[in-house]
């Protein structure tokens, strides 16, 4: 099943988007999708009501604004340097351990939502990511129980501010939280529609020239070995999205970095998870 939340920007209702494309409003289902929802076995009830009510359900215009395919969760959880071949153009080590670091959920925006490029910023980056979607509360989980703990997968653009992140004093949430850096969709797909998150197709283009194209395959921690490892060190709850990490091709590893001006267009997509696009455009008071 691909969920999906529909409408203007703070007043989306969930949806649903079906194996032909087509999507529907099943806001009288009752629930959104947030913690609640993912936490008390939101997505088997949902499949059970469809089965008895899809036919009523409001068929939904396929131009209609789609909004992050969540509630806004507790945290959002990353991994750094998750990509082999993406920590050697960062010119850092491969990590011996995940390294983790929180973005703001504020950050949180639509899949087809402009980008933000923030007050004072002059290196504005790109990074396509595989988000993991948590259904089931996490504490210190093993290894082999950790992917009965997800509820499925979603296209996320870890949009980061390089300066902000790596020049100045502090932590990496400062360059990773900014409003609109964390476009989310265009739909979650459970996990039942993925059957190897460790092996997909990802890329990302900038004003149609592609510059990260790679697989999940690259991964230096798995998704099983990554959720285990988070929740020694934190409860992961119902809805918390851990983004797994960016592959080569962003553009701090160009020479010379190469990063997003006004205008840029941002495109990417996930193989089963859809696609994406951003414009960037300049802060605005």
């Amino acid at each position: 099943m691909k969920l999906i939340r529909f409408g203007a920007a703070g007043n989306e209702k969930p949806g649903v988007q079906l194996e032909d494309g087509r999507r529907l409003d099943v806001s009288s289902f009752g629930q959104d999708y947030d913690e609640d929802f993912f936490g008390v076995d939101g997505i088997d009830r949902l499949k059970a009501w469809l089965q008895t009510n899809q036919q009523s359900c409001q068929k939904l215009s396929q131009d209609v604004r789609l909004g992050a395919p969540l509630c806004r969760p507790s945290k959002i959880v990353c991994i750094g340097l998750n990509y082999a071949k993406h920590a050697q153009e960062s010119g850092m080590a491969i990590p011996k351990e995940p390294v983790l670091f929180f973005k703001a959920t504020s950050a949180i925006v639509g899949p087809n939502d402009d980008v933000v490029i923030p007050k004072g910023s002059t290196k504005t980056d790109w990074e396509v990511e595989l988000a993991v979607v948590i259904g089931k509360k996490a504490s210190h989980v093993s290894k082999s129980e950790a992917m009965n703990h997800v509820a499925g997968y979603v296209l996320h653009n870890d949009y980061s501010e390089r300066e902000f992140q790596l020049e100045r004093e502090g932590q990496w949430v400062k360059g990773k939280s900014c409003d609109t850096f964390a476009p989310i969709g265009p739909f979650i797909a459970t996990k039942d529609e993925i059957p190897n998150p460790n092996n997909l197709n990802l890329w990302l283009s900038v004003n149609g020239e592609e510059l990260q194209n790679s697989n999940t395959s690259d991964f230096v921690f798995d998704i099983a070995t990554s959720i285990s490892y988070i929740s020694e060190f934190m409860t992961l709850l119902p809805g918390d999205i851990i983004s797994t990490g960016t592959p080569f091709g962003v553009g701090l590893g160009f020479n010379p970095p190469r990063y997003l001006k006004p205008g840029d267009v941002v495109e990417l997509g996930i193989e089963g998870l859809g696609s994406s696009r951003q414009k960037a455009k300049s802060y605005q008071v």
